[in-house]
């Protein structure tokens, strides 16, 4: 799945140099040039990353941020902007940005900083909001590890092979040390409490992961 981004820069010029680079890469972009429009795409899309200068019009870019998790929008931001005084950084940092790019810069820096946060393995399983890197058996989301056992790991694996379809509960209960329905149904609900996914109960039949 390609990573949406929002990138919020008044200058046309490097809006649109930055926006030819993330789409030969691979990426989605949206390109706003005030901080109204990128207000607006912000709650009509779903986006991956935001990139925010902070001197534009209408809504300045660190209050834009603020006002964005102030009603719980965590995506990830990097700030790219000619200001360079550490009231500036520090604001920006304070209201939530992972990076702060001063200009001018490389346009490729911010290639090879998107990409690094990007840089999943290509045999690693994108699920929702969740990261699963088959080969150390570890599961993400976001940057946090979430934890499970070898039981949750043994489920996990099942839905995620076979989203969206139902899976019967013998095939479930192959994870189980003690295979009893019960037992399925407490392993069931303590994995979805750690990954707070959708499996429903499908009933009389098993259960399926629901994604979108």
């Amino acid at each position: 799945m390609k990573k949406h981004i929002l990138l919020l820069e008044d200058d046309l010029l490097l809006a649109e140099t930055i926006e030819e680079l993330l789409i030969t890469e691979g990426y989605t972009v949206a390109v706003a040039h005030d901080g109204d429009e990128a207000s607006r795409l912000s709650y009509e899309e779903k986006f991956d990353l935001y990139i925010f200068d902070i001197n534009v019009p209408e809504i300045d870019g660190i209050s834009l941020l603020k006002a964005l998790r102030e009603v719980d929008d965590n995506t990830p931001t990097i700030f790219i902007s000619a200001l360079v005084d550490i009231e500036t950084i520090a604001s920006a940092f304070n209201v939530g940005a992972k990076e702060y790019i001063k200009k001018p810069f490389f346009p490729e820096e911010i290639l090879i900083r998107i990409n690094a946060k990007f840089n999943y393995s290509a045999n690693d399983i994108e699920v929702e909001h969740l990261i699963y890197a088959p080969n150390t058996k570890t599961l993400k989301d976001g940057q946090r590890v979430v934890p499970m056992g070898e039981v949750q790991i043994c489920l996990f694996e099942k839905f995620i092979h076979n989203k969206n379809r139902v899976l019967e509960t013998s095939t479930l209960c192959e994870c189980l040390n003690n295979s009893s329905t019960g037992a399925l149904r407490v392993a069931l609900n303590k994995l979805k409490q750690n990954t707070k996914l959708s499996i429903k109960n499908i009933r009389g039949v098993g259960y399926m992961l629901e994604t979108c």
